[in-house]
């Protein structure tokens, strides 16, 4: 029993030590903050921080604000001028649908009228033949032939760069 009486009391001192300690701590701590990083200076430079800091965001926010004003006002612009490019074009429609040389042409298409001095002349449909010959009209006239394999494109860039098919044509 002794023992235990001498445990409580000696933990009860023990814990006001403990606690005295750290009080001693935290008041030496508190200490050297105050006169090692809380003096006079550093606050004014740590205020300046915050200031200078608060300042380049609020430009960065006004430059990024313009940007993007900048941008609506350049796809306003953009649209302005393509709306004056499409009334300036229905505008010449409009004139030409409105001229006589329009109305001649439409009515020689849809009435067959022709002016003075204008013979109209009616051709029979195509014959098989004239076909044919359009066909062939329509296919490439230079085509490699398939006996001959082409040439490397090393081959071809060097005839192309340097005149090397030139003398293949003549």
């Amino acid at each position: 029993m002794i023992y235990l009486v001498y445990f409580t009391i000696s933990c009860g001192y023990y814990d006001i030590m403990v606690k005295t300690m750290q009080n001693r701590q935290l008041k030496r701590f508190i200490y050297h903050a105050k006169h090692q990083y809380f003096t006079m200076n550093n606050v004014v430079l740590a205020v300046a921080v915050v200031i200078a800091i608060s300042w380049a965001w609020s430009s960065v926010q006004a430059v990024q604000r313009n940007y993007q004003l900048q941008r609506d006002v350049d796809d306003k612009r953009r649209d302005l001028a393509l709306t004056q490019l499409q009334t300036d074009t229905l505008a010449y429609e409009q004139r030409y649908y409105k001229s006589r040389e329009y109305q001649a042409l439409e009515a020689k298409r849809r009435l067959g009228l022709a002016d003075a001095g204008e013979k109209v002349i009616v051709l029979p449909p195509n014959s098989a033949q004239a076909k044919a010959l359009d066909k062939a009209a329509a296919t490439p006239a230079l085509t490699l032939s398939s006996n001959e394999p082409a040439p490397p494109p090393f081959q071809q860039w060097m005839n192309f760069l340097f005149g090397g098919n030139s003398h293949a044509r003549q």
